[in-house]
Formats: C-alpha cells, sequence, structure tokens
C-alpha cells in the first residue's frame, strides 16, 4: 500500500512539468461538422462533441463548450442572442440554454431521460425549435408508455419553469410556423436508423398540426420517405430520398414536390432553417440554402484547436498507473486527467461540478 501511495504521489507530481509545451492545430475546412443551426451569418454545430459557432462568411469557429459529456443538437433563438441545446452533464441528458458567447448557462429540464439507447435508438431530449417570442423552447423528449424510444414535444420556458407537453401524441424532427399556430413534424422518428431507400412501414411522411383548432393534415404521401421539415417565411422544405439520395425538396400544395438541391455522392443530413436560409450537412460539410435565391452554397469552416500534448502523454501514462493500482477506477480518471490538458478556454466548465 505504501508503495502505490509513493507512486501516485509521483506521478501527479510529475505530470504537471509538461504542461508549458502545447501544439495548436487548424484544420481548413474541417469536416464531421453535425447537427447545424443558422441565424443570418452565424451557424451552430456540434464538432467532436462540442458546441462550436462560427462567421459563414469569414469560416472562423469559436468553441461555447469544453465537457466530456455530449453536447448536442443546438437550435438559436429567434434574435440569435442565445442557443439551446442537449447536454449529458451529470447522468442525464437535459436541456439547457446558453447566451451566443457560452455564457449565462442555464439547466432547463430535470426529469430523467430514458438512458443509453442503441446507435439507431438516437438520443433522448432532441431540441427542435423556438417559440416565436423567443420564450419557449421546444423539444421532443422520450416520455411515452409505449416505448422509450417514441417521443413527443414538450415546450419549456426559457428563463426556467415547468415544461407542458404539446397536444400531438409522437413526433420525429418538427418546427413551428412563424406564427406558431401550427407544427410541422413527421409522427414517425427515423432519422438514426441506418436503413437506406425504404419503403417499408417505417416511411416518414411529412403531416401540419394545427395548435389552435388540434387539427392534423397530411402534406406527404409518397412511399419514399420524407422527414426533417422546416419552415422559411412560408414556405415547407424537407428531405426526401424519393430519387434515391436524400435530398431538400420544396413542398407545393396540391402539386408535386420541386427538387432545390441535387447531391448524389451523400445524402442531405439534419437541415435546420433560420430566418432567412437552411443550413444542412452533406459528406460531413455544411451547406447553406437561400430561400429567395433558391440556391445553395458549400460553407467553409475552419476548427482550431489547442492540446497539451506532452501533458496528454504524461497523464494518460498516469491513468495506467493508476488502473494498475486501482483498476475500478479508471475510466474516470483518464477522462479527467485527459480532459484537464485542454489549452482551450473554458467557458463552461464551473457548470459540471
Amino acid at each position: 500500500m505504501k508503495l502505490r501511495t509513493f507512486l501516485t504521489a509521483i506521478a501527479i507530481a510529475v505530470a504537471p512539468t509538461f504542461s508549458p509545451m502545447a501544439a495548436a492545430y487548424d484544420t481548413q475546412d474541417t469536416r464531421l461538422l453535425r447537427f447545424p443551426d443558422i441565424h443570418k451569418e452565424s451557424v451552430t454545430f456540434v464538432y467532436a462533441g462540442d458546441i462550436y459557432i462560427a462567421n459563414i462568411k469569414t469560416g472562423k469557429s469559436t468553441r461555447l463548450t469544453d465537457h466530456i459529456g455530449f453536447e448536442t443538437f443546438p437550435k438559436f433563438s429567434p434574435d440569435g442572442k442565445r442557443i439551446a441545446f442537449s447536454a449529458q452533464y451529470n447522468g442525464s441528458r437535459q436541456i439547457y440554454v446558453m447566451n451566443r458567447d457560452g455564457s449565462d448557462l442555464k439547466q432547463l429540464t430535470y426529469y430523467n431521460d430514458v438512458g443509453v439507447m442503441p446507435p439507431r435508438g438516437g438520443y433522448d431530449y432532441r431540441v427542435l425549435d423556438w417559440t416565436p417570442d423567443g420564450k419557449h423552447i421546444v423539444f421532443r423528449a422520450n416520455r411515452t408508455p409505449y416505448g422509450k424510444r417514441v417521443g413527443r414535444p414538450y415546450m419549456v420556458p426559457a428563463d426556467g419553469g415547468l415544461e407542458q407537453p404539446l397536444a400531438i401524441p409522437e413526433t420525429g424532427g418538427g418546427m413551428l410556423s412563424s406564427d406558431g399556430k401550427q407544427y410541422v413534424y413527421t409522427p414517425i422518428d427515423r432519422e438514426f436508423r441506418t436503413w437506406k431507400r425504404t419503403r417499408g412501414g417505417r416511411a416518414q411522411d411529412v403531416w401540419i398540426y394545427d395548435l389552435e383548432h388540434n387539427k392534423s393534415t397530411q402534406l406527404t404521401t409518397d412511399r419514399a420517405t420524407d422527414q426533417q421539415p422546416t419552415w422559411v417565411h412560408d414556405n415547407i422544405y424537407y428531405v426526401s430520398d424519393r430519387a434515391y439520395t436524400l435530398n431538400l425538396y420544396k413542398h407545393q400544395d396540391g402539386k408535386a414536390p420541386v427538387k432545390v438541391t441535387n447531391h448524389t455522392d451523400f445524402d442531405v443530413l439534419w437541415p435546420s432553417a433560420g430566418p432567412d436560409a437552411i443550413v444542412y450537412e452533406n459528406g460531413g460539410y455544411l451547406y447553406r440554402f437561400d430561400d429567395a435565391t433558391q440556391r445553395e452554397e458549400k460553407l467553409t469552416i475552419n476548427v482550431q484547436e489547442i492540446v497539451n500534448i506532452p501533458c496528454l502523454i504524461a497523464k494518460m501514462w498516469l491513468a495506467l498507473l493508476i488502473r494498475w493500482m486501482y483498476p475500478m477506477m479508471v475510466s474516470a480518471w483518464f477522462l479527467v486527467l485527459a480532459e484537464s490538458c485542454s489549452q482551450y478556454p473554458l467557458k463552461m466548465a464551473q457548470h459540471a461540478i
């Protein structure tokens, strides 16, 4: 026991001596950007499990969160000043909100999530939208009595308070109209499934729910998948694989939808609408589709990171030493030690305690 204590003391003393040495890397035209949202000239997205914000003209990005918990589904408020997102900080995924610079973090929900699901099950607590007045956040929560992968929409006050369910019994992706009186959505949620070009019973269709009169209307009836509907002004868009690759389509009442993107190598994934444009993933890059011009453009986003490499190596050695001495502690110790080697400003580190 004395030997273990002595070795542990040495390892902890030696590791910080490597700290002054750091290495930076700056990826140009970064890929693997996920779950984006857009507000005018700003986009927010997830990269390596953290939330970033970037200017679409300069490509310069700033990391807003830094935590070992996975943060995802960021959504700008209508005025672009705040970002709602989902995060797993204390063992349970919940809804949070922060200012666009990462400050003033607030937890909004406290009801336990359904726990870990297989990848095809996706995640509980998915942020979907804000109400037009910016007072409430709409999110999908897996709170149904007949399946932990099935969710319905809820609203929670953005400044804190009790969440309330909407009248809609089930939802996948969805978004409110500009007046907040209607909700466009898919009753079936299948975004995380890996099926391609399915024409089976889980192929989604787009519906509209009238929140004032509690009536629903089906918009699409194609055998293919129509999913992730968005609203820009009075136009409804969704992605469909009716031509075998998921592309963005514009809905037309009583007419065939108009295909507005023509990607052939990769699917259009996770479209999200801002005041006048849609942002989406394709092949790991982000694209912006302009509602006025009906054209898309690829965004060039640059992610910069700084990592203390010698510190990381030393502390990995320390973690292995701890594993030898205290096998049950290895996972938690390694994560804490590795994270401590990051030299990036931690704008949200204090909330994790």
